[in-house]
C-alpha cells in the first residue's frame, strides 16, 4: 500500500498524526514510513493477536480497542500491560529475539490494528537517523516504564502499588476492566475495590 492511499482510512491517518507529534520526525518521514505499514488486522473481543509460543514478527499501532499482555502462570494469566488507542504494542522481547513469545496479547474489545513487519521496521530504522532517535527515545521511556512497574510489585503495601498506577496512568482505571487492573497489580480483584 503506497502511503498516498494510506491516508484514505482513519487508521493511517491516525498513525500519521501520532507521529507527526513527534518533534524530530519530517513530514517526508512520516509519509515514508507510513508507507511500510501494509498489515490490518480486526480483531472480535477474546480474540488473540500473539499466543503464548508463537513468534512476534510485526509491530502494531492500535487504531481502536484495547488489548492486554499477559504472562500464563500455570492456571493463573498474569496481565503485564496493555494496549489501547493511539500506542504501539507488540510482544516485544519476541519481537527483538524473533524467539517464540512468552506473553499472550488478546483483544478484550473489539480492535483494529495496522501492522510493520519486523524486516521493514529495522530496515527503516537502520535508514532514516530521525527515526532511530525516535525509535531509541522509545525504548528508553519503555524502559523507564519497566522499571518503575517493577518498583510497583516490589511494594508490600498494596495501596502504595494503586496510588503509584493511579498517579502515572490514570486513564488505564477508565478504560481496563478491574480484573485485569488487579492482575497487573498483583492483587485481587476485592482487593483493588477496597482502594478504589
Amino acid at each position: 500500500m503506497s502511503s498516498s492511499s494510506a491516508t484514505l482510512s482513519p487508521a493511517f491517518q491516525a498513525l500519521k498524526e501520532l507521529l507527526g507529534q513527534v518533534p524530530q520526525l519530517t513530514t517526508a518521514d512520516v509519509e515514508a514510513f507510513v508507507g511500510y505499514w501494509q498489515k490490518q488486522v480486526h480483531l472480535p473481543r477474546g480474540e488473540f493477536l500473539i499466543r503464548p509460543g508463537q513468534a512476534e514478527h510485526t509491530l502494531y499501532f492500535v487504531h481502536t480497542g484495547l488489548l492486554r499482555i499477559y504472562f500464563p502462570a500455570g492456571p493463573e494469566e498474569i496481565c503485564v500491560g496493555f494496549g489501547y488507542e493511539s500506542s504501539l504494542l507488540c510482544s516485544f522481547p519476541s519481537f527483538v529475539t524473533a524467539q517464540p513469545s512468552e506473553y499472550g496479547i488478546q483483544a478484550l474489545r473489539k480492535s483494529a490494528l495496522l501492522g510493520i513487519s519486523r524486516s521493514d521496521f529495522m530496515t527503516f530504522i537502520e535508514q532514516n537517523i530521525n527515526f532511530a532517535h525516535f525509535w531509541r527515545a522509545e525504548l528508553e521511556r519503555n524502559l523507564v516504564g519497566r522499571i518503575e512497574r517493577e518498583i510497583d510489585l516490589l511494594l508490600p503495601d498494596p495501596a502504595q502499588r494503586y496510588q503509584r498506577l493511579l498517579a502515572r496512568s490514570p486513564t488505564l482505571f477508565q478504560r481496563v476492566p478491574k480484573k485485569y487492573i488487579a492482575s497487573y497489580l498483583r492483587m485481587t480483584p476485592e482487593t483493588l475495590s477496597r482502594l478504589r
